[in-house]
């Protein structure tokens, strides 16, 4: 991977990770002479309203909790490409991962990081916000010498072992939360979902893309990051990711969990519990899964704040500039290149319609009045050729669509390679918009195609509606995938209208 040299004002120095979804990156930010990191959603979903969206609701999270336990945004920005990307506090620390690779930390400081951990996860949850991706890869640290400030939920276990009071207190750092961008709004967090977290830290729930995924979701990662630091590694483990769900049964860890010596016996307990297959069965929250926690190290008591930490009211800081505000709340579809538009005059039309292709001819578009169509293929989806598969844009102003709330548009693509690894409701499942309300899934049959349809309403960022669409195209052409942002007058039947002039070519 060649680095960029620069990405906006910033000076970029190494990469520091990558992802399925994004790049992070170490810059240097000239204004404050401080390294920052970037990050940055991977080209090949540049193209996803979705996967946009939820990249930048981990930015408007962030900037709204504005918490010392969480990884803090300090502003947003966009690539010449269309991509957006993040710059946030750089945690000089490192990773709970990177940590956990040199070998087991010392029972006193793995007792001490883990409380720590599910303190930073009740402010989530006191703040209606779920995490589902809680890894040792999103559990940073950062140095604080001097500055570490200790909240009214923090408290410090003591075990009695060796290395409890060894300068393992904690006051010499800090632990951050990092990589939202799976979180959801509790209350919007069931229904469509996509299946999503990390096998062996991922709650049994998450398998299924129509479960609720609320609170306990992220107690039974707590759980799992608890036998990860405090159990005892199985035979032939080769990393942290090895260590949770190697014995697991129905029912949840197989009998007792094995705790490493010096580790309170009465927290396996606590384990066991927040690793429950039903979720009923765990504590209700990452404050409940603490106060388990405190009580089995022996900690509990005065000095010891076991409550629900109150929603943060957010502290004055250097406001966001207006133009990187803007582009942090709006949906981009795709950075396409070219245009790919013809106007025709076909019979079974009729003389006042008009039709949009792309750049490949394969598709063809009859197109509302009004609208035009411009795009030379599929950003991230390509073919046995290396080629982009075939899509296009259409919009009264496809240059606007992607940045304007109000301007509404559709995307049509169409992928050989996504039809032999989902069906159209599989595909469908893994696109969910967690700022809106979602329609039960409907089917429906236009232009000789069976049509899968998930509809969102009141969006409570970006376009207003959003109706994501997928059908297998006749002739084993390959997967057909819709993306609709109809009009603020549109008609009830305007989706299946648009679906009905939708025609493929083998």
């Amino acid at each position: 991977m060649n680095p960029p040299q620069r990405i906006g004002p910033y000076r970029v120095e190494r990469l520091l990770g990558f992802g399925s979804f994004a790049t992070v990156w170490l810059g240097h930010d000239p204004a404050l002479d401080a390294r920052v990191a970037i990050k940055v959603l991977a080209e090949n979903w540049s193209h996803d309203l979705r996967v946009r969206e939820r990249f930048l609701d981990e930015a408007r999270l962030l900037w709204r909790l504005d918490h010392q336990r969480l990884v803090r945004v300090h502003s947003v920005g966009e690539l010449a490409d269309g991509r957006p990307y993040l710059v946030m506090a750089w945690a000089e620390g490192g990773s709970l991962r990177d940590r956990l690779a040199a070998g087991p930390l010392p029972v006193g400081r793995a007792l001490w990081v883990l409380r720590e951990i599910a303190a930073g996860v009740a402010v989530l949850h006191a703040n209606g916000i779920v995490h589902r991706d809680l890894t040792p890869g999103n559990v940073l640290f950062q140095p604080s010498p001097a500055n570490h400030l200790p909240d009214e939920s923090a408290t410090t276990p003591t075990t009695g072992s060796e290395d409890s009071a060894s300068g393992d207190a904690g006051t010499d750092e800090s632990v951050l939360i990092a990589d939202l961008g799976l979180a959801k709004a509790l209350a919007a967090a069931s229904g469509l979902t996509a299946r999503a977290g990390t096998p062996g830290y991922m709650a049994p729930e998450q398998e299924s893309p129509a479960a609720l995924v609320d609170a306990r979701t992220d107690v039974f990662g707590l759980g799992r990051l608890g036998t990860t630091l405090l159990g005892t590694p199985p035979p032939g483990a080769t990393g942290p990711e090895d260590t949770p769900g190697r014995n697991d049964t129905a029912d949840g860890p197989a009998g007792a969990i094995a705790l490493r010596p010096g580790v309170p016996p009465d927290v396996a307990a606590v384990l066991h519990r927040a690793t429950a297959r039903s979720p009923a069965e765990r504590y209700p929250d990452a404050a409940a899964f603490a106060a388990a926690l405190d009580l089995a190290t022996g900690t509990a008591g005065p000095s010891a704040s076991t409550d629900q930490p109150s929603p943060v009211r957010r502290p004055r800081r250097r406001p966001l500039r207006a133009a990187t505000l803007l582009g942090a709340a709006t949906l981009a579809v795709t950075a396409l290149a070219g245009t790919a538009f013809t106007v025709l005059w076909p019979g079974w039309l009729g003389r006042d319609s008009r039709i949009g292709t792309d750049s490949t001819s394969r598709i063809t578009v009859a197109l509302p009045e009004g609208w035009r169509a411009t795009g030379s293929g599929w950003i991230g989806q390509r073919g046995p050729d290396g080629d982009l598969e075939p899509a296009l844009v259409m919009s009264p102003d496809p240059e606007r669509w992607p940045t304007d709330p109000t301007v509404p548009g559709a995307f049509v693509g169409l992928s050989g390679s996504l039809a032999e690894r989902h069906d159209p409701a599989g595909y469908l499942a893994e696109r969910p918009h967690a700022e809106c309300e979602a329609a039960p899934v409907r089917t429906v049959r236009r232009g000789s195609v069976d049509w899968y349809v998930a509809a969102f309403t009141a969006c409570r960022t970006g376009k207003p509606v959003i109706v994501e669409v997928a059908a297998l195209a006749p002739d084993s052409a390959g997967l057909l995938y819709v993306q609709v942002a109809p009009p603020a007058n549109a008609s009830a039947n305007f989706v299946d209208t648009l679906l009905a002039g939708i025609r493929v070519r083998p």
